[in-house]
């Protein structure tokens, strides 16, 4: 166990040079791999075409359909946990394809709320799924489309973070819709370097913010590139935010920050109904159900749908522990 200075706690015999671990750059060096690998349409035929995949993708996403969404959904709730629903789809070209993911997202709402899972059931939307690459007026329609939708399905939405080169658009789309939703709920991602004054600036009253680790592959001239940093970086920003009048929203897999978490809720004072963990769907169930007993707030991240590719190897790439789950299916089917 280490500090977050790469330390260990206690005294040692040979000096601790922080950030120094060979450890850590193999899992930089592996993560930068598999994002790479991410946007590369070889390997993607590989591995959709693998039976292996099938059972890998079922570990992280519900299924292809609003039908598995659901399905999934409903066990989930009632465990006692929140969800957070995402329509994979990042790679819009045309206006539509966007039309269609609203259309779905709308569907989508309007089926939670007939099997009565709102208000425990909400959505999380990439702007760049309903036009934001091409069109920004279009997304942010089709973005206020689906918060209609989803306040009168009793919901609300979040609104997920890509690469920085959208950061600045979809923070300005964000403040637009909290005009006239005020719940929209914001993401922002540690590993950037300029998420410290975004957290200051979205840590006031009713403001609801997920904070991540962040999965994409960035220059190290806006990103942290060590796993070291990026820990410290997303302690920096957990602290203002919990010491904030909005609602944080930790996401994390990582005890320590789970812990730091409940830490920092003590600290500051926070009922359990003014913050919540956020937990990726597949990824350690059993930490979910933990805390969801210990009395948190905890909702999971349900991913669905025919895109799934890139949502799969961000996932690797963010806790390469699991590229170990990968390689020991291939080992079993083989």
């Amino acid at each position: 166990m280490v500090d977050l200075n790469g330390c260990p706690p206690g005294p040692t015999r040979q000096p601790c040079r922080p950030g120094r671990r060979s450890g850590s750059n193999l899992v930089t060096m592996l993560r930068s791999v598999i994002l790479a690998a991410a946007r590369s349409p070889r390997v993607e035929r590989l591995v959709e075409t693998a039976p292996i995949s099938r059972d890998v993708v079922h570990r992280f996403v519900a299924g292809t359909g609003a039908d598995d969404a659901l399905r999934a959904t409903r066990q989930l709730v009632d465990d006692g946990l929140g969800v957070s629903l995402d329509h994979l789809g990042e790679d819009t070209l045309t206006p539509e394809q966007a039309e269609a993911t609203k259309d779905e997202y709308l569907h989508l709402l309007k089926a939670l709320s007939d099997a009565e899972l709102t208000p425990a059931a909400e959505v999380s939307v990439k702007l760049s799924a309903v036009g934001q690459r091409f069109d920004e007026k279009l997304a942010y329609d089709h973005a206020h489309g689906i918060c209609a939708a989803a306040t009168e399905a009793g919901t609300t939405v979040t609104i997920d973070m890509e690469d920085h080169t959208t950061t600045d658009s979809t923070l300005e789309i964000l403040g637009r819709l909290r005009v006239d939703f005020p719940t929209t709920g914001a993401v922002l991602q540690a590993y950037l370097r300029r998420t410290e004054g975004d957290c200051r600036e979205l840590a006031g009253s009713g403001s609801r913010v997920r904070l991540c680790k962040g999965a994409y592959k960035e220059p190290e001239t806006v990103a942290y590139q060590s796993k070291l940093d990026v820990d410290k970086s997303y302690v920096r920003c957990l602290n203002i935010l919990m010491s904030g009048e909005g609602y944080p929203m930790l996401a994390t897999h990582d005890p320590r920050l789970v812990a730091i978490g409940e830490d920092r809720a003590k600290w500051f004072d926070r009922s359990p109904d003014t913050f919540e963990f956020q937990l990726l769907y597949g990824i350690r169930p059993d930490e979910q159900m933990r805390l969801a007993d210990a009395g948190y707030t905890v909702r999971v991240y349900v991913p669905y749908g025919t895109e799934w590719y890139g949502y799969l190897m961000r996932r690797l790439a963010e806790r390469p522990a699991n590229v170990a789950f990968f390689a020991r299916a291939l080992r079993s089917r083989n």
